[in-house]
């Protein structure tokens, strides 16, 4: 997963322009640490995996409350394209926080043995981040749509 730093050009939106570069940095860095995290899991280093999970969503959280931070502060000077973006951004760490919750839920099966309801907690977790990218590809699609916007 790959994240790019997007910044509104309008002068208006100085407060969002300020928040984005840190609330993009957490999601790189979730993403990162979650995909460790799999990796960890799948070689059975579980306590390791834990720790990338809870990390990632721990990045992923501080984004989010960025986010909805910004999303209580529209006001009219704001248009519908940048809430759009917020919002799509908002639902696309929704479904990695999801993911999160579930590979953890996994870890904790697999740590005692629960080998089928871990590998199903897995799945989950893997059909929730393909949720995430989807909002991730929808961002991503407004960005192209809205060069003027975007920078």
């Amino acid at each position: 997963m790959i994240s790019a730093a997007i910044l509104f050009i309008d002068s208006s939106t100085d407060s969002m322009n300020e928040a984005m570069p840190e609330i993009n940095d957490g999601i790189v860095t979730g993403d990162s640490e979650y995909n460790e995290a799999v990796d960890l899991v799948n070689n059975k280093n579980f306590y390791e995996g834990m720790a990338k999970a809870e990390s990632a969503g721990n990045n992923y959280n501080n984004s989010l409350n960025k986010l909805l931070e910004i999303q209580g502060n529209f006001s009219s000077d704001i248009n519908g394209v940048q809430q759009e973006y917020i919002t799509v951004l908002i639902k696309e760490l929704e479904y990695k926080l999801k993911a999160v919750d579930l590979l953890k839920n996994a870890i904790e099966c697999f740590e005692v043995y629960e080998n089928y309801t871990g590998s199903n907690y897995g799945f989950e977790a893997n059909d929730a981040m393909d949720q995430a990218v989807e909002f991730q590809n929808q961002r991503d699609s407004i960005v192209k749509e809205n060069p003027k916007l975007f920078k």
